[in-house]
């Protein structure tokens, strides 16, 4: 798993800041997996890799939905996208934002 100390998180009210929306479609957004969020230390919290452009990343509503359907959770939907993937050879995030993402999506459906 990537290392939480090397992952840039921002809470809601940073993404309200970001994303000049407002915090509950912030969490709109947590909810509907556009935005995958874990709790640390009791406070909401989306990796900053997650999103592009100040927006979130489109490629992540797809690939979380594909993890849902297979029976992760978000927190699992959420670490597995940080954590080194063997068959990608790097994280799933990084093979997203590397353009790779019909390779994540066969990978997350094959985790069935």
């Amino acid at each position: 798993m990537t290392d939480a100390a090397e992952t840039d998180w921002l809470t809601v009210p940073d993404l309200v800041e970001m994303l000049g929306q407002s915090p509950s479609r912030i969490r709109r957004l947590i909810d509907d997996r556009h935005l995958l969020a874990a709790r640390i230390d009791g406070v909401l919290k989306v990796p900053a890799v997650f999103l592009r452009d100040d927006a979130p990343l489109p490629e992540l509503y797809g690939t979380a939905n594909v993890l849902a359907d297979n029976g992760f959770t978000d927190a699992e939907a959420l670490e597995w996208m940080l954590a080194e993937e063997d068959s990608l050879g790097t994280s799933p995030i990084a093979a997203l934002l590397a353009g790779r993402k019909a390779e994540v999506r066969r990978v997350a459906q094959a985790l069935a």
